[in-house]
């Protein structure tokens, strides 16, 4: 793997704690060589002590993805083991010369056979440029040997944002793909590793009672809610170029809606999966801006500590008209869905970290208890969790103990702690064991990329000729009142956020 970014955020918190996780399970190949790029000076030393220091802040911490108690010092030794580190700049050919070097050093010495992942942990701007340089020296050829079999073989990872809207998406894919096949790219979406979104297919799929009522003829609405505590803190630079609604909505969000809503494929390939996925977001409709609340946190106090507002944040403009928080109403229209609001959120600084598809069933008849007093039946949810407490939480109906017919909302509650062994997971595991192995059922196509920008791209146009009113939120609230107003103009609500409780 062909690390660039190698000093970056997203390195240190995401990527490489994921190898380490490979590495401590014994799922990483034991021919295995990382090749960390940067811009900055260092050597194996210095990059590996720096990536040992975040680990070790990890440790204990609820609000990180990466939560354990301790580092296994043999298990990352045997990472470091496996690194190398280039300084060079990602513009200039010398660079890719110095990466082809290092290549061959590790298949002579690592046994690699020439395969290679290009990791891109880097700004999106390079990401063209990038691709455009391991081409032209001859790092993305997959040639064939005699026997016409390929003798290796080279795949690109490409971090979000996979452009900035329908325009720069099209053109992004337009010159990635002068260089690359389509089967060569990996867009990657770290949520698409979590088990619980995996689990969405399994629980729709393999469960028939549930797969027949999956339809607008018993669901009354779903919510999609991504939420949380942290704020921009030092990503300010990347923040105020981004916002919360590219930054989250055409992956994250729409990841979970082709999950949940796709049609059954017809078979569980990555080639099914995938075009099932993208013929869900095809069907979405655009988003009138009407259907669209933006925010920005003010200062506040979140999870017991007070916090500033965004622009106030480091490398955050005073001035700023960046969300920070995004709401939406979307509407799928096909046979299954029509007439079915997917009400999405999502924002920074709020009350409670949460990540969690929300199926809301239509009310059961409540004829047979009209003449009974507190007995007036209320629909169900079915809670697909992701974040904090993984699991899935179904909503009923029971009677409550007494001689009256009263009822009772329970709950039946299932957490992957309680049944399955417990191992620390970012979400990047499986998604780059994937690549190792070329599947690609769990990444998005060009085509998926592409619609999903254009269903949101109104609301980017509208929003960009607008000065909105900011900050409209407190820090540690649900977000702004807009939110809870475009809900109830189709007569819902919802789910409301846990308030924070200072334990004593």
């Amino acid at each position: 793997m062909v690390l660039f970014g190698a000093g970056g955020d997203l390195t240190r918190r995401l990527v490489v704690p994921a190898l380490y996780n490979l590495m401590l399970s014994k799922t990483l190949p034991d021919n295995f060589a990382l090749i960390g790029v940067d811009l900055a000076e260092g050597s194996v030393e210095t990059w590996s002590k720096r990536l040992h220091d975040m680990l070790l802040t990890f440790i204990g911490n609820l609000s990180s993805d990466f939560d354990i108690d301790a580092i296994h010092e043999d298990a990352w030794q045997k990472l470091v083991d496996r690194m190398v580190y280039i300084q060079g700049d990602m513009t200039k050919p010398e660079l890719f010369q110095d990466i082809k070097r290092a290549l061959v050093d590790a298949e002579a010495n690592r046994g690699t056979r020439g395969n290679a992942i290009f990791y891109f942990a880097i700004a999106d701007r390079f990401f063209g440029t990038v691709v455009d340089q391991l081409g032209a020296a001859g790092l993305t050829e997959q040639p064939l040997g005699a026997d016409g079999r390929q003798q290796h073989w080279r795949r690109v990872v490409i971090e979000k944002p996979f452009g900035h809207d329908l325009a720069s998406a099209q053109a992004l894919n337009a010159q990635i793909l002068k260089v690359l096949e389509e089967d060569q790219i990996y867009r990657i979406d770290h949520f698409l590793g979590k088990e619980t979104i995996q689990n969405i297919m399994a629980f729709r799929f393999a469960n028939g009672f549930f797969e027949t009522i999956w339809n607008r003829d018993n669901i009354d609405q779903v919510q999609i809610t991504i939420t949380e505590t942290v704020g921009v803190e030092a990503r300010g630079k990347f923040y105020e170029a981004t916002g919360a609604l590219r930054d989250m909505v055409p992956n994250h969000v729409f990841t979970l809606i082709s999950m949940v809503a796709m049609e059954p494929p017809a078979a569980f390939d990555a080639a099914s999966i995938r075009s099932k996925k993208a013929e869900l977001v095809q069907s979405i409709l655009p988003c009138a801006p009407s259907d669209a609340v933006r925010g920005q946190y003010d200062a506040g106090e979140v999870l017991g500590k007070v916090s500033v507002p965004y622009r106030q944040e480091p490398n955050v403009d005073p001035a700023s008209n960046t969300e920070t928080y995004v709401a939406m109403k979307l509407s799928i229209d096909n046979p299954r869905w029509q007439g079915v609001p997917f009400y999405v959120r999502t924002g920074k600084h709020l009350t409670e970290r949460r990540t969690e598809v929300a199926i809301h069933f239509k009310a059961a008849p409540g004829f047979p208890f009209q003449n009974e007093a507190g007995a007036n039946p209320q629909p169900n949810w079915l809670v697909l969790r992701t974040a904090p407490d993984e699991g899935i939480f179904l909503e009923l109906q029971v009677k409550r103990p007494g001689p009256q017919v009263a009822l009772a909302t329970v709950g039946m509650d299932f957490r992957y702690d309680d049944w399955f062994a417990d191992f620390p997971n970012v979400g990047y595991e499986t998604l780059l064991y994937d690549v190792m192995t070329g599947d690609a059922t769990l990444f998005m196509r060009a085509d998926m990329v592409e619609q999903a920008w254009r269903v949101v791209q109104p609301v980017l146009d509208s929003w960009g000729a607008e000065k909105p009113d900011f900050p409209n939120y407190a820090s540690g609230t649900a977000g702004p009142k807009a939110s809870d107003d475009l809900l109830a103009k189709g007569g819902q609500a919802w789910r409301p956020l846990k308030p924070y409780v200072q334990k004593a």
